[in-house]
């Protein structure tokens, strides 16, 4: 139950990282509310799942998901570039998230 809010707190923290970029620095109104209530939930549903889970483990899962999440929402969507070396980055950043798990 805590590994599925804590994936669900990620989801939404792509939804207000993008909501971010829509609202045109918060200056569009139902935009800029949808940005604020996806932060508001995505932050509940971390702080939810670091009840149980390791703070180290559930910070680094919410941040992978969310960075590695908004990076594709950018190439696809917003045209960004995709270079290897991007590739590559978030490749590492999964793999961090998996050592510090396996650590644990």
């Amino acid at each position: 139950m805590y590994l599925t809010a804590l994936i669900l707190a990620g989801l939404f923290e792509i939804i207000w990282a993008v909501g971010l970029k829509l609202s045109n620095g918060l200056s569009k109104p139902l935009t800029s509310s949808i940005t604020v209530i996806a932060l508001v939930v995505s932050f509940c549903l971390l702080a939810y799942s670091m009840k149980q889970l390791p703070l180290s483990i559930a910070y680094a899962i919410w941040v992978a998901i969310g960075l590695c999440g908004s990076a594709i929402v950018g190439v696809i969507y917003f045209g960004e570039s995709f270079t290897l070396l991007k590739c590559i980055s978030l490749c590492l950043i999964v793999l961090g998230v998996i050592g510090l798990k396996l650590s644990s």
